[in-house]
């Protein structure tokens, strides 16, 4: 496969700079689901930070083969991460530069390809990964003002404003619960179709609208509906319910529906 090629080539290139201390791979290679659709997920740890300069991040990913381009993760939350695309083959990869320290935590424990003197491997097994919690209550203090923005959009024929809306809510909402559901971390859409029992797919499928006011209004309602039901299922008695917000929200929505 072309990502074992790729990794091949990387770990020859490295093994010859003494800045570099290890090569760790996350994603489906942790898994074994790579397929020829995957891309790579590196993490390459350097014993000074080069995170913080751009021109030294791009050298380096330049020496791991045909570097197409290549830009920075700030629209993720990740300075750190440069994602690429190589060529010959034509190959998305997604470096993360960290130093030791940064090593420590970690959402999963990767799989070590390369290292110096176990130095990786030593903090794995000293140190625990821990994959970010999905706060339910966050979840629930927005909802419903999310549902009335939604409503509100509609209500002015921005029917473009509100499928964005939709979407957001799916994916930051109801796909997560979704995985919880069925036993996977909250990862948002990633793998639904294979993760999912059909009964959460062709519920899912009914929160993706047409562009049309009334295919938006009743995939809004589909998820309003779906929401109410994972949050019985899901949410422990701690969390704390907004009903007065929910009811005068629903109320407004069917007004504005039913117009």
């Amino acid at each position: 496969m072309i990502q074992k090629q790729f990794i091949e080539h990387a770990s020859i290139i490295i093994k010859d700079k003494p800045e570099i201390l290890g090569l760790a791979i996350g994603g489906s290679w942790i898994s074994d689901e790579i397929d020829e659709y995957s891309d790579l997920d590196l993490i390459l740890v350097t014993r000074e930070k080069i995170s913080n300069d751009k021109k030294k991040m791009f050298s380096l990913a330049k020496t791991f083969g045909n570097l197409l381009n290549a830009f920075t993760g700030e629209h993720v939350g990740e300075d750190r991460l440069l994602i690429c695309l190589f060529d010959n083959p034509l190959l998305h990869v997604d470096i993360k530069f960290l130093i030791l320290d940064e090593f420590h935590n970690r959402i999963e424990d990767p799989y070590i390809y390369w290292e110096r003197e176990n130095c990786l491997t030593e903090i794995i097994n000293s140190t625990k990964s821990e994959w970010p919690g999905f706060d339910f209550q966050w979840i629930e203090d927005r909802f419903w003002t999310w549902v009335h923005y939604a409503a509100l959009k509609l209500g002015r024929g921005e029917c473009f404003e509100a499928l964005d809306f939709l979407s957001y809510l799916r994916v930051n909402v109801i796909a997560p619960m979704l995985q919880i559901k069925n036993g996977n971390l909250p990862r948002g859409l990633r793998k639904v179709e294979f993760n999912f029992k059909k009964p959460d797919i062709d519920r899912l499928i009914e929160t993706v609208p047409a562009y049309s006011e009334r295919d938006i209004f009743t995939s809004l309602e589909k998820t309003i509906i779906l929401y109410k039901e994972l949050r019985e299922s899901l949410f422990p008695d701690s969390i704390i319910s907004h009903v007065e917000t929910e009811l005068k929200v629903l109320d407004y929505f069917y007004e504005i529906k039913n117009r």
